[in-house]
């Protein structure tokens, strides 16, 4: 098991399917992997889901998948000669009309744009390389003054920023997707272009109990609605990608901190994404401002960290995994680190089952015991420990594989699947027999180990005891 306590979350594509690459991927520290859906075929992902299933079995370890669906994509219409000129201060037209661009008109097919525009509102088109000023709208025209002068190319990505737009997430495509990728057993959906907490919830009636919700927090209505938005997710992703794009750069960071503070005081895992090791798309190291990036959000205390075109279409994806694993491991033995933990800490939630939880990870420390260990049967016992930020490892124990592979993304919590327990003295008998096994603690050293009697029963956490190996 990969000796640190935040994951890695690779993605998958051209430069990184296949079996023995996915083997050496995480050799080199993957945890999760990400099947991302914006690319590639129904026939493709299922070849990299079954090889990652291969690898587990061969393992004999938990592997999470994670399924990033697409999401609307909001785009311009073609462009006669594919793109025109643009300068600083034009009035430029855009419309409804499907017929193909000149220097007078743009077409822009997304009515709902329209619809939700005011004077005063950004265009944002090619990842705000071009920007433009609303000055007139209507339900089927809009003028704008360009901000920039560049080239407007041909179906280009337009984002607005200023606007809540009568969108839902999921998309015709996204259900084919999710059918597809449910149908095989991913772990996690993500979800794209989340605007406010109905959008999860609508996520969640179609997914239900079969994989967790993950939010992709990119657009600033979620930001207006974080709290909210978090609470009816399983999971967060700070898609620092496309929120860069609408929101003013020197901005991200700060939201950033938020969302990771936020996702830990719900309990809930929180992934931060996009660019943390980019220049290795083309180079087989990082820049010293990548590896910082990468070791503060390990510093904020984010459960896991992404590898996006890094590991899917880059030239190095394994360095990149490598490189990644050096960083987490070395920050997490700086000095500074478990204050900079602490000083994030969520509050206390006054509930028994929090309680147990927080009372098992202070006396574990307090102790010296080599390791947490949760019986759980939800995943929601280990959840609770890895929210205290332990020192010591969180051995999760549980009788259900989808539990076991869904908790692979948790901070410091390493999953096994075992046979049903009935009673607290088997699953002591267990304990001890399974942590010499897995390297996690010695004879003579101690565990606590912390279940819910009777076993079984989901929020049932109520059970604390000290076990010597």
């Amino acid at each position: 098991m990969h000796n640190r306590r935040t994951k890695i979350v690779a993605t998958l594509g051209p430069s990184s399917s296949g079996p023995d690459m996915i083997r050496a991927l995480f050799d080199a520290g993957a945890d999760v992997f990400r099947l991302n859906f914006s690319h590639g075929d129904h026939a493709g992902h299922k070849a990299n889901y079954d090889a990652i299933r291969a690898l587990e079995a061969d393992v004999g370890q938990p592997i999470g998948i994670l399924q990033d669906l697409q999401g609307p994509k909001i785009r311009l219409g073609p462009l006669d000669g594919d793109e025109v000129n643009i300068e600083a201060g034009d009035t430029i037209v855009f419309d409804l009309d499907d017929a193909a661009g000149t220097r007078d008109r743009i077409p822009l097919p997304h009515p709902e744009i329209f619809a939700a525009s005011m004077p005063g509102h950004t265009l944002l088109i090619d990842d705000g390389k071009l920007r433009f000023r609303v000055t007139q709208a209507s339900k089927d025209r809009i003028e704008a003054e360009a901000q920039l002068s560049g080239a407007l190319k041909s179906r280009k990505g337009v984002n607005v920023p200023d606007a809540v737009l009568d969108l839902t997430p999921i998309t015709d495509k996204d259900r084919d997707d999710l059918e597809f990728g449910l149908g095989l057993g991913v772990d996690w959906v993500a979800l794209s272009f989340v605007q406010r907490a109905d959008d999860v919830l609508a996520g969640k009636a179609l997914v239900g109990d079969r994989a967790g919700i993950m939010v992709k927090m990119e657009k600033p209505a979620a930001l207006d609605h974080m709290t909210d938005i978090v609470a009816a997710a399983d999971s967060v992703m700070v898609a620092r990608g496309d929120l860069g794009v609408e929101i003013p750069l020197e901005e991200v960071p700060g939201r950033q901190k938020e969302l990771i503070r936020a996702a830990r005081q719900a309990g809930k895992p929180v992934i931060v994404a996009t660019q943390m090791l980019e220049s290795m798309i083309s180079a087989p190291a990082p820049t010293r401002a990548e590896a910082s990036d990468v070791a503060n959000a390990v510093f904020e205390g984010a459960d896991a960290v992404m590898l996006s075109a890094e590991s899917a279409a880059g030239n190095y994806p394994v360095e990149a995994v490598t490189v990644m694993d050096r960083i987490i491991k070395e920050t997490e033995r700086q000095s500074v680190y478990r204050a900079s933990i602490d000083a994030l800490a969520p509050p206390v939630e006054h509930s028994i089952y929090h309680a147990v939880s927080k009372a098992a990870a202070d006396l574990a420390e307090a102790i010296e015991a080599a390791a947490v260990v949760a019986y759980t049967s939800s995943g929601t016992t280990a959840a609770r420990i890895s929210r205290e930020r332990p020192i010591l490892p969180v051995l999760a124990v549980t009788p259900r594989e989808d539990v076991a592979r869904r908790l692979t993304l948790y901070w410091g919590s390493l999953s096994v699947q075992s046979e049903d327990i009935d009673n607290f003295d088997e699953a002591i008998d267990q304990v001890a027999h399974m942590v010499r096994k897995l390297g996690i603690a010695k004879p003579g050293e101690r565990v606590v180990t912390v279940a819910g009697v009777p076993f079984g029963v989901k929020g049932s956490t109520n059970n604390l005891r000290v076990v010597e190996v």
